[in-house]
């Protein structure tokens, strides 16, 4: 079972969506010295439950991103000011 971590990034390993967040991800860990769960979810039945659980029907997909301390989601792809705000609660 996964442990529910307060940032996750919930993606699909050939999701292009995905992959083009990649290094927004690495930029905003590096910068901000936030640490990002990455949690694939196409090959992975248990991460596709908490995927699940946590986007509650509002995103339906990958890429996703889940803040547990706000409950603040993004769903697809976004600019790295709103990954940024996101992370830091802003």
């Amino acid at each position: 079972m996964i442990k529910v971590a307060d940032l996750m990034y919930f993606y699909g390993t050939e999701c292009k969506h995905c992959i083009k967040m990649k290094p927004l991800i690495a930029k905003l860990e590096k910068e901000e010295k936030v640490k990002i769960k990455k949690i694939e979810t196409w090959h992975n039945s248990v991460n596709k439950k908490l995927l699940g659980k946590c986007d509650d029907g509002q995103c339906g997909g990958v890429p996703f991103f889940f803040n547990s301390k706000t409950k603040k989601t993004i769903c697809g792809s976004t600019s790295y000011s709103k990954l940024k705000s996101w992370a830091l609660n802003k």
